[in-house]
């Protein structure tokens, strides 16, 4: 069990000393991507951030075969409860590869939204009326996010990081893996492939702990068990640097990796190959 003010003696021993046992000193290390395993894991940085936005969606159609999807969320008011397989009222039309315990709640940057609507308006992509004519600040859940805020990304989180969400206690498992429903979402069909490419896709938590959050309430780091291993590294390696061995080799015996990612890891190293994306990315229709 995680104590409640875990989080609060964190702040307070690193106020008193910010170079502590407890804390890594950066006159010390390298933060060079390929440094980053030196770090002790003892070393957890303060990451301590106000909730913006709690989403939730009942089940509704997308796309032009209207395909039920929970991708439509909108911001929620009140306590919403966590439970092990997600937030209270939330739903996923495809459970085979959305939810469940390993992806319980999707968190997404906020900061991501900004650079998105840039990238449309710099490449001319096309875009449904509901990207294009509506004002940043009204997009949370565009995504399909449950969780979102504003000041840390995926070069900010590492995998298997424990946090206090509210009043429960979640663990990072997985950045997400987009699929064709961005398309549909979006209006554009290649937005899945662009979320892949540029490693703009947010993370999965698994619920160590239930409890209820809030907007307002705050998403505290309380554990860094491996540190270096940022999502962006990890995606790097997943989408560009796909037959790195030596990373491969490690990702695939990572007990705190969802298990399908660490499969797929174990995949590569056995058949030396990089498998179809298309199925994944490209809109079903399209392909």
């Amino acid at each position: 069990m995680y104590r409640k003010n875990e989080c609060d003696d964190l702040k307070m021993s690193k106020e008193a000393n910010p170079f502590s046992d407890n804390t890594a000193n950066p006159s010390n290390l390298s933060f060079h991507d390929n440094d980053l395993n030196t770090l002790p894991r003892t070393a957890t940085p303060l990451i301590d951030i106000e909730i913006q936005s709690v989403l939730i969606s009942p089940l509704k159609p997308l796309g032009r075969h209207k395909v039920p999807s929970g991708i439509f969320k909108t911001p929620s008011s009140g306590q919403i409860s966590i439970t092990k397989t997600g937030l209270v009222g939330d739903q996923q039309g495809d459970t085979a590869h959305h939810g469940g315990p390993e992806k319980a709640i999707h968190h997404y940057p906020f900061d991501h939204y900004a650079d998105w609507r840039q990238d449309f308006i710099d490449n001319n992509w096309p875009a449904n009326r509901w990207f294009s004519d509506q004002p940043i600040q009204t997009l949370h859940g565009g995504f399909g996010e449950n969780i979102s805020t504003v000041g840390i990304t995926e070069a900010d989180i590492c995998i298997g990081d424990i946090f206090r969400l509210g009043t429960a206690v979640v663990q990072v498992s997985q950045a997400r893996q987009p699929c064709w429903r961005l398309n549909e979402r979006f209006g554009n069909s290649g937005m899945a492939k662009h979320v892949q490419n540029n490693g703009r896709t947010g993370w999965y938590y698994r619920v160590i702990e239930e409890g209820h959050v809030q907007v307002g309430d705050h998403l505290c780091l309380i554990e860094r068990p491996v540190p270096g291993w940022s999502l962006k590294r990890i995606l790097d390696i997943f989408y560009r640097d796909a037959l790195n061995t030596a990373a491969l080799q490690f990702l695939a015996t990572l007990p705190v990796l969802t298990p399908s990612w660490r499969q797929l890891a174990e995949r590569r190293l056995s058949t030396q190959s990089v498998e179809s994306w298309s199925r994944r990315l490209i809109t079903p229709e399209d392909i």
